[in-house]
């Protein structure tokens, strides 16, 4: 019998925790805004229930792009356990999860958009075509206007999480539907275990942020000259 993995996101406001072998997702519980730090852990307790972390196969973690602390949280805790229990960790984009959690079997393209405030989201397309996973526009920072002149098609769907409704008219405009929120789907844990094996790579060094913190770029501007030790 297969081990299970634990896979852990906390990219968005949406946090989640699944446990599971590989593409067999389960328990998958959501906490809403800000209270990553106080709720991880014990979701993470209640979603492993009787199996004890020695019994895990490893543990898989969103690589964002997202929230500074989100990231930071999600990433703290999955390091601190992997190391505890000497266990691998894999690191999946959350931009990828959402997608593949969300596309209820179709074949794309899907936008996934999290709110990156300043007018811009983190944003992706991806097909499924035959149930593979298919890049069509790669992760980075946009306006939603920048996303629909570079889609190669209209997408059949569109995921927002952490504030991105914010665009659900200019979305809905663009694709003839409103878009749905990670919400209504349980977040994106089961989807790092469902891709974790098709693109998942060592967690280490820093999470993938999307772009430097408004701190970082004020304390750049003022001082001209990169942050010591800063992350990119």
């Amino acid at each position: 019998m297969k081990k299970p993995w634990l896979a852990i996101d906390t990219t968005t406001d949406v946090a989640s925790v699944a446990l599971g072998t590989w593409k067999a997702g389960g328990g998958d519980y959501s906490v809403g805004s800000r209270q990553h730090a106080a709720q991880l852990l014990p979701i993470i307790k209640r979603v492993l229930g009787k199996t004890r972390m020695d019994e895990l196969e490893g543990i898989v973690v969103g690589d964002g792009p997202g929230s500074f602390t989100g990231l930071r949280i999600g990433w703290a805790a999955a390091k601190g356990l992997a190391h505890e229990h000497q266990l691998p960790i894999l690191a999946v984009p959350t931009l990828h999860a959402a997608a593949y959690e969300n596309a209820a079997g179709t074949a794309g393209p899907v936008l996934v958009c999290f709110d990156a405030l300043r007018g811009q989201v983190f944003g992706a397309i991806y097909g499924f075509p035959d149930g593979r996973l298919e890049t069509l526009v790669a992760p980075g920072l946009f306006t939603i206007a920048e996303l629909a002149r570079m889609a190669p098609a209209v997408p059949a769907l569109a995921v927002v999480a952490d504030g991105a409704e914010r665009y659900e008219r200019e979305i809905a405009d663009w694709i003839g539907r409103p878009p749905v929120g990670m919400e209504s789907r349980g977040g994106a844990a089961a989807g790092l275990l469902a891709l974790a094996p098709l693109v998942g790579y060592p967690a280490t060094g820093e999470p993938v942020y999307g772009r430097p913190a408004e701190a970082q770029v004020k304390w750049e501007s003022r001082h001209g000259r990169p942050l010591p030790h800063s992350f990119r």
